[in-house]
């Protein structure tokens, strides 16, 4: 997230639709205590231990209410943070910092979290050749954040959207008429540059999908058995995933088999937030 066209271009207008979220005409209570520009300081403490992630967003959010707001970063995106650590010293219009506490803070807690959690699972597959993969299961307009996140924490994106990539599902199996059927009209009409990858439930549409050339299988909540009979039977023709209801305590009981991928939901949709706060406010010559 440290590309300036990337922060620019993708980020801003997202940040600022979340201020005018909250901020629909004026901020009544800090306008109440503050009528006047008063400058101010403030610091941005951790209060549990985790990976931080989205310290430049959280910063972006004050410097696109005021520009001369001044965000001093004691700590970068990646770094394991414990309980009590300044992360941040901040300096500006207390006006500035009032409004766009709250903002700052969701973007940055919910960033963290999702490091944190995808860290820990990442951890698990530690010794294997597995990669982790996060899914579109993302929060609207979120998806920029929640994604970079998990790449943070040490997992890695699976298609960012609809446009990205071709992954046939089974809506998509039962609209074609069947696995074949999907795979065939996604070859001639994807670009060549695309792999098909397509998500099978059993072991009838797992023979299917060799056999019309799948370049990735996704086996969807199948059991230990049947997962290993179905790398039998794709033998090495196709990269292999797994997925479905994939969590931390879980992960474990699959991480044994020979496959490449495994995607995991629960990276973005169901990771706690780590708390961090904005403490000790207090105005400033």
């Amino acid at each position: 997230m440290n590309n300036p066209i990337t922060l620019t271009l993708n980020a801003d207008p997202l940040i600022l639709s979340a201020l005018r979220e909250d901020i629909t005409s004026e901020d009544v209570s800090t306008n109440s205590v503050t009528p006047e520009k008063q400058m101010g300081a403030a610091d941005l403490i951790c209060k549990e231990d985790g990976i931080i992630c989205g310290l430049e967003i959280f910063a972006r959010v004050f410097t696109l209410l005021d520009p001369g707001t001044h965000v001093e970063l004691l700590a970068k995106d990646g770094d394991a943070v414990t309980k009590g650590q300044l992360l941040a010293k901040l300096t500006g219009d207390i006006r500035t910092l009032l409004s766009g506490e709250r903002t700052a803070l969701n973007y940055l807690q919910r960033m963290s979290g999702i490091a944190t959690y995808t860290h820990n699972v990442a951890s698990l597959l530690e010794g294997t050749s597995i990669k982790l993969l996060d899914t579109r299961k993302t929060t609207p307009n979120n998806r920029l954040f929640e994604k970079y996140a998990v790449r943070v924490g040490g997992g890695n994106n699976h298609r960012y959207n609809l446009s990205d990539g071709v992954l046939l599902k089974d809506n998509h199996i039962g609209a074609a008429g069947g696995v074949r059927q999907a795979i065939e009209m996604a070859m001639a009409y994807a670009p060549f540059v695309r792999k098909i990858e397509v998500e099978v439930e059993n072991l009838e549409m797992v023979r299917e999908a060799v056999e019309a050339g799948a370049h990735i299988i996704m086996l969807d909540n199948m059991t230990h058995e049947q997962m290993e009979e179905a790398l039998n039977i794709i033998d090495g023709r196709a990269e292999v995933e797994i997925s479905g209801n994939v969590t931390k305590e879980n992960i474990e009981k699959i991480k044994d088999l020979k496959v490449n991928y495994i995607s995991s939901g629960a990276l973005t949709h169901s990771s706690p937030i780590l708390d961090v706060s904005l403490k000790n406010l207090h105005p400033i010559d």
